[in-house]
């Protein structure tokens, strides 16, 4: 076998090792790289003592140990990982106890950083109630570029890395306050609404460093999305009952806390919220691997049957899809959560364990979506049809047929997967490579809609 197919053959017995591996719950992202590394070292020194690349391969992981046995090992070794020391490593953590310290004061910093740069405006006299909109347009970057910050620093990314992403901010920064929207216009909102989408994706380079290039790179970026919405949502809710008794201690004493709390509490712990909540994803990402995929098999089979129901009302009764802005984000945002449920069953799902019962949940609920995106869409084309373009309905359309492409093609990845005629990673690899599409498009909306649409 020529050299090339040797190196094509051990990346993607490596890759379907560590896919594997990474689905071990008690096993953290980094221990996973460590152990890449010593498995490439055990495969090398075999090759080199004259082993064909298969035989080595299969020798370092057997040298290494059977996988099950490996996570249950590192589940003992680290299991004060799971609930305790979320600022002092264990011993036994294998990271040292001044590393996590010093994540944990950087975390802090830049959460103090971006609480503090999301009043500075007021110093130039942008008072957030009277200049809603500034703040609106400029949300995102009050955060994401510290949170990428952040993750440049701790993967010591590159200067020209980081020359790209000062860009991308800069860029975003100049097209949120240049245009001159007309006040609570379309194009407006839509820009709002996506800016912080299409930002999202620099954050996700910086996430994975230089690994963005690789499935598995793009993959741990999935995974901490939806992880950081899980622990932005906790802190959210703590925060509400925080503030719910710190108005009920300051009223006890005839003082109104209100003006405090929408003044700095909510825009100041927001924003600070979002660092801190990435922090903790890094520090205790084994806590929530283990909550995320319960609740993605909780929540399946509730949209599944939420969309069936659905489908059969409108088919029952006749009625169409009312497309008012507010009805049209209310739904691209259901598909979303669809997509998101089966991104995050992906990401938790061993590729190698054969088709099941809720593979086949999954793939009800990939049709039930087609279905309902194919309704709206054709309820979009029809009231353009009779009243014409407006920005609204040409960001919907183009966002209900990027998630149409999305979940087509993934139903049939995933019917060739049940059928026993393709490969759970392809569904995997499209999913991770379909991930800037969705990036491009909300930048087009921030970038080309408004001055097409005559900022309105």
């Amino acid at each position: 076998m020529p050299a090339s197919d040797h190196t094509i053959s051990l990346e993607e017995q490596i890759d379907q090792w560590r896919s594997y591996l990474r689905r071990r719950q008690a096993i953290h992202s980094v221990d996973v790289a460590e152990l890449e590394d010593h498995l490439r070292e055990q495969v090398a020194g075999l090759m080199d003592a004259g082993l064909a690349t298969d035989e080595a391969f299969l020798v370092a992981v057997k040298r290494m140990g059977e996988l099950d046995a490996l996570s249950r090992e590192f589940a003992r070794e680290h299991s004060e990982r799971l609930w305790k020391q979320l600022v002092a490593a264990s011993p036994d953590s294998g990271e040292p106890r001044a590393r996590v310290r010093t994540d944990a004061v950087v975390a802090f910093c830049l959460a103090v950083a971006a609480a503090v740069l999301i009043k500075a405006p007021m110093l130039f006299g942008l008072d957030l109630d009277k200049n809603a909109s500034f703040y609106a347009h400029n949300a995102s970057l009050f955060v994401l570029p510290l949170l990428t910050g952040y993750f440049a620093w701790k993967r010591r990314l590159d200067a020209s890395t980081l020359r790209w992403l000062a860009v991308a901010f800069v860029a975003a920064g100049v097209f949120a306050n240049v245009y001159p929207f007309v006040p609570d216009g379309s194009t407006e909102v839509l820009s709002v609404l996506h800016m912080p989408l299409a930002l999202w994706l620099v954050v996700g380079i910086a996430y994975a460093g230089g690994r963005w290039s690789q499935v598995a790179g793009r993959m741990d970026f999935i995974r901490f999305s939806g992880e950081l919405f899980i622990y932005y949502v906790l802190i959210a809710l703590g925060g509400g009952v925080f503030t719910a008794f710190m108005a009920m201690l300051f009223q006890a004493i005839g003082i109104d806390a209100e003006p405090f709390f929408e003044s700095w509490l909510l825009p100041c712990g927001a924003v600070g919220a979002v660092v801190v909540a990435s922090w903790l994803v890094e520090a205790k990402q084994s806590v929530i691997e283990n909550m995320a995929p319960v609740l993605t098999r909780l929540f399946t089979p509730f949209f599944a049957a939420l969309l069936i129901v659905f489908l059969g009302t409108v088919l029952f009764t006749g009625r169409g899809i009312d497309i008012e802005r507010d009805v049209l984000i209310a739904f691209d945002l259901l598909l979303v959560v669809v997509l998101g449920l089966l991104l995050y069953s992906v990401s938790a799902r061993d590729p190698l364990s054969p088709p099941g019962g809720f593979d086949v949940l999954q793939i009800v609920l990939l049709v039930s979506a087609l279905l309902a995106d194919a309704v709206a869409l054709w309820a979009i084309a029809a009231r353009i049809t009779e009243f014409g373009f407006t920005p609204n309905r040409v960001a919907a359309l183009g966002e209900n047929i990027l998630l149409l492409i999305n979940l087509a093609w993934s139903a049939v990845l995933y019917i060739r997967f049940v059928r026993g005629r393709g490969s759970f990673t392809s569904l995997e690899t499209w999913q991770t490579r379909y991930l800037p599409v969705f990036a491009a498009w909300a930048a087009i909306v921030v970038i080309v809609f408004p001055p097409v649409f005559r900022y309105l």
